[in-house]
């Protein structure tokens, strides 16, 4: 090997059950790709799991493992010790607690490890003690939980971040944008654009690139008005704006707010503004340990009995039976 040949970075994936598979596939592919155009092995990588056996991906296929974590902390002082490693999370992340992989990634993060999350292994990230007071990224359907759980974590909704030494992106093709922005540091543009053509995407998005369709999109709304309320509701989950307020900030009376949202949405601004709130205290529910009450404040509820009812009118259960329904589920 030249001296331009040189191994670039040796990377550790650590399989946590149930990862997702796309944002571990769109994060090794972009290396592949890179070793296979430059011509020599620029990116290694192996797999890891807790215990060495294969892991069960969230679609039900397991993937084989190279080493366990014991295997893993033998190889840290020595020349096989990884100059990065990446943590694939993926469903039910909020569950997993264990206090031996939390260890194993401050000591590699401790040895100037540089320590990634795909998809939501930012939770995992979390819960080692890795992010208090660093930027990160992680799956849209998940920030509620994560937010509430570990407030000393700046989080956005961005595609991935990068602060210091942490990587972390939030699933999905945006493991691709990640590994290709790590590629470009490493390389050049020219290298990141021939693999963008050989995997078929026209470019690599900004890491502040929206996760989830523009609400234009999503919703099938066209009316820019109905658009900038929904906006502001959707910013306003926990100390919810009254109809008078969002009307003078959209300039609109509220008789004009009512008739459009009647047009556009089918239902009152009142009943839109409630639900979108329910949809988060569901979130919360599904992905947190807190206490109901607690839910009901963050989404903008005077009272716990009031959030339980309006819970039950929109899902036909209270809130107490959505959490035990999914620890049941969890458990079958």
């Amino acid at each position: 090997m030249s001296s331009k040949q040189t191994l670039k970075r040796s990377i550790v994936f650590f399989l946590v059950p149930e990862f997702t598979m796309i944002a571990f596939a769109t994060a090794i592919e972009p290396l592949r790709s890179a070793n296979r155009m430059l011509g020599y092995e620029a990116y290694k990588w192996r797999l890891a799991s807790l215990d060495g056996k294969p892991v069960q991906g969230s679609n039900n296929i397991e993937i084989k493992a190279d080493t366990s974590l014991e295997d893993e902390r033998k190889k840290m002082a020595g020349p096989d010790r990884p100059s990065m490693v990446i943590v694939c999370g993926g469903t039910n992340v909020e569950n997993y607690q264990n206090k031996s992989a939390f260890a194993w990634l401050r000591e590699e993060y401790n040895r100037g490890v540089a320590i990634g999350g795909l998809c939501t292994g930012a939770h995992i990230l979390a819960s080692a003690g890795l992010l208090a007071n660093k930027r990160c990224a992680i799956h849209w359907e998940n920030l509620p939980g994560f937010a509430e759980a570990f407030p000393k974590a700046n989080v956005f909704a961005d595609l991935f971040e990068i602060d210091q030494n942490i990587y972390t992106c939030a699933g999905g093709t945006a493991a691709l944008d990640m590994m290709l922005k790590l590629i470009g540091e490493d390389f050049d543009d020219s290298l990141v654009n021939r693999i963008c053509e050989q995997v078929l995407t026209d470019r690599v998005r900004s890491p502040t690139d929206r996760q989830r369709l523009p609400l234009r999109a999503r919703l099938g709304v066209q009316n820019s008005k109905v658009l900038s309320i929904i906006e502001l509701m959707e910013a306003n989950l926990s100390e919810p704006l009254s109809l008078i307020e969002i009307a003078d900030d959209v300039d609109l009376s509220r008789r004009q707010i009512e008739r459009l949202f009647r047009q556009e949405m089918g239902r009152s601004p009142a009943r839109y503004y409630l639900e979108i709130r329910l949809d988060r205290a569901r979130h919360l529910l599904i992905q947190s340990s807190l206490p109901v009450v607690e839910v009901a404040v963050a989404c903008g509820f005077v009272s716990a009995s009031h959030f339980s009812k309006c819970y039950r009118e929109l899902y036909a259960r209270s809130p107490q039976q959505e959490r035990a329904d999914r620890k049941q589920l969890l458990a079958a």
